[in-house]
């Protein structure tokens, strides 16, 4: 198998954005889509809503995939969280380029034997730092921490057997990680605005708890480092997918943050 031209990339969509954000920042696939889109070239999407039963006919349908973030936990017994399950321990077992964000980076890890649950430190929400522990080649430009919008209760705990460890804070320790060299999860959103973390927060206010709200309104002030983990994101998708089709070097062609 070559890479096709364009590079494909499946968006799993697990859930939709608040309802009344959507007309100024848009729903899930069009927030993955525009900020890879900004990073690198030669990219094409397609779009599966999973929630309404939309999967890919074939696994090779798509390049590489991304799993959105979503409300639900991936603990809960919905049968499309379930069959994403079961599709993620396929992607896995096929060496599929896949990356997970905030729900898709927990759902990767539980469904190949790590932990995700609620954390006992509550919600994070805002702009957080994850410090990098490991430097990887797709880490391209390279910086030692990066600036996200994070938005989450559950956390993962535990990494699934094979999993490394790639970055994190206190707060969340394991923000970052890789299984093989072929899926990647990652707890923050690149693909969220400073403005879309306020609206949230801002509907969530009661549920977050006012010092919560407080706090992550006031990291407002620091700008998320989105055009440059979108080209990680691209490098690790390109890369793997070079690494599964023999093809073999780099296929970077991604720009600066």
């Amino acid at each position: 198998m070559r890479l096709s031209e364009p590079f494909r990339i499946g968006i799993l969509q697990a859930d939709s954005a608040i309802e009344h954000l959507r007309e100024e920042f848009g729903n899930y696939p069009q927030m993955v889509s525009l900020i890879l889109s900004e990073a690198a070239g030669g990219l094409s999407f397609s779009n599966y809503d999973l929630l309404a039963d939309e999967w890919p006919g074939d696994i090779d349908e798509c390049d590489g995939y991304v799993i959105t973030g979503s409300r639900r936990s991936v603990y809960e017994q919905e049968a499309w969280i379930i069959k994403l399950a079961g599709w993620a321990r396929t992607l896995h077992d096929r060496q599929k380029p896949t990356v997970g964000i905030c729900f898709g980076h927990q759902l990767i890890a539980h469904a190949l034997g790590g932990v995700t649950e609620p954390a006992p430190q509550g919600w994070g929400v805002g702009v957080a730092n994850t410090d990098i522990s490991s430097r990887r080649d797709f880490m391209s430009p390279w910086v030692p921490t990066v600036a996200l919008v994070v938005s989450h209760k559950d956390q993962v705990t535990t990494l699934p057997p094979g999993a490394e460890r790639l970055g994190g804070n206190d707060f969340c320790p394991n923000g970052m990680f890789v299984l093989g060299k072929h899926m990647l999860g990652l707890q923050g959103h690149p693909e969220f605005t400073r403005g879309y973390s306020r609206g949230t927060m801002a509907f969530r206010r009661e549920m977050i708890g006012e010092s919560t709200y407080t706090l992550g309104v006031q990291s407002l002030e620091r700008a998320p480092d989105r055009r440059l983990v979108a080209a990680w994101l691209v490098n690790f998708l390109r890369e793997a997918a070079a690494r599964r089709s023999g093809l073999g070097g780099s296929t970077r062609g991604c720009a600066g943050a």
